[in-house]
């Protein structure tokens, strides 16, 4: 599907919150199945859990467990799930890349500690592209890794810096439906867009709290239409660009009590009082969001790791030709009908 000519922004109101504390402890990731399935990485101290969730907030049960067995997590970072829904995870303790079905049944590693080629210093973020290669942030050797699904490896970009296609510590990385690589360079405050093999594009962001800056971004996504959205962690929200890197807006929470949640409420007499006593708005706002997707539906879904939740928020755009779309003008004024 061919990206829009132009679009007609009308909204992007917020959906749902999924998820509760006794269920999402910490997620720190999540990646989305067939049929409204979710898969949840939740990771704390003695904590490395996948919590099968569903788009009506049911929770489907959890597998994981901490340790340092080959079928086992430490400090799991990403979540992906190929077209099978296998789930692969990358452990940054470990310094390789695990995968499961999407029972729990382990299937498999690859990877090992170092700095050659393969080999893994803190791997965090990972994504599939079209052909389900993997593209791994080697984040403590701040570089790129490319895999196939078994392991194989296939290339390398990156070195140690702030120039263009320089990292330091980067994060989380994202493959666009044209095969371009979008990468959270998080100690740089920026994001880094390369071609499918490496080669630098743009890049943009710098440090700080305006529109347009970041404080340590953690996650990049980018949905059908070419919009980027950043996991600007360090400022507790989700920020929205255009394809050509201009800002456009933000999200800093507005969630509600999930619906798992409120069915735990009614029969806990004691955390209905806290709350009844407890001022509303600053429960609303993201905390210490740490990972983001979209949808092909254009569904957001932002992990509000501090509050132990996703929040999800729906895309209203409206997709236009070049007649009902003016040429670029020198000067922006919205007026308000």
């Amino acid at each position: 599907m061919a990206r829009p000519y132009g679009l007609l922004r009308a909204g992007f109101p917020y959906l749902k919150s999924l998820g509760m504390r006794r269920l999402t402890n910490y997620p720190v990731d999540l990646t989305l199945g067939a049929e409204g399935r979710i898969y949840i990485l939740n990771r704390q101290q003695d904590l490395a859990q996948i919590r099968k969730y569903s788009f009506d907030d049911e929770d489907l049960g959890n597998f994981g467990t901490v340790g340092d067995g080959e079928d086992e997590l430490q400090w799991p970072v990403s979540i992906i799930a190929d077209s099978e829904e296998n789930l692969f995870i990358s452990d940054e303790s470990h310094h390789r890349i695990s995968s499961f079905d999407k029972e729990g049944e382990f299937l498999g590693t690859f990877g090992e500690y170092g700095s050659g080629e393969g080999q893994l210093n803190r791997p965090a973020g990972i994504v599939f592209d079209a052909d389900e290669n993997i593209y791994v942030v080697d984040s403590k050797n701040h570089r790129v890794q490319k895999f196939t699904k078994d392991g194989k490896f296939l290339l390398e970009w990156g070195s140690h810096g702030d120039g263009d296609g320089e990292f330091d510590l980067p994060w989380g990385i994202t493959v666009d439906e044209l095969g371009d690589v979008y990468v959270a360079d998080w100690r740089n405050d920026r994001v880094q867009k390369f071609t499918t093999d490496g080669e630098f594009v743009m890049k943009f962001g710098k440090s700080g709290s305006a529109n347009g800056e970041f404080n340590r971004p953690t996650d990049v996504a980018v949905d059908l239409d070419g919009d980027i959205y950043v996991c600007d962690r360090g400022n507790n929200r989700v920020q929205l660009f255009n394809a050509e890197a201009r800002y456009v807006d933000k999200f800093i929470g507005d969630a509600t009590l999930s619906k798992i949640g409120r069915e735990y409420m009614m029969t806990n007499a004691s955390p209905n009082r806290i709350r009844d006593m407890a001022v509303l708005e600053p429960q609303k706002r993201l905390r210490q969001p740490r990972s983001i997707a979209v949808d092909s539906d254009m569904r957001l879904y932002i992990t509000d790791t501090g509050s132990y939740r996703i929040q999800v928020y729906q895309k209203e755009a409206i997709h236009l030709n070049s007649q009902q779309f003016a040429p670029p003008m020198r000067s922006v004024t919205l007026h308000q009908e």
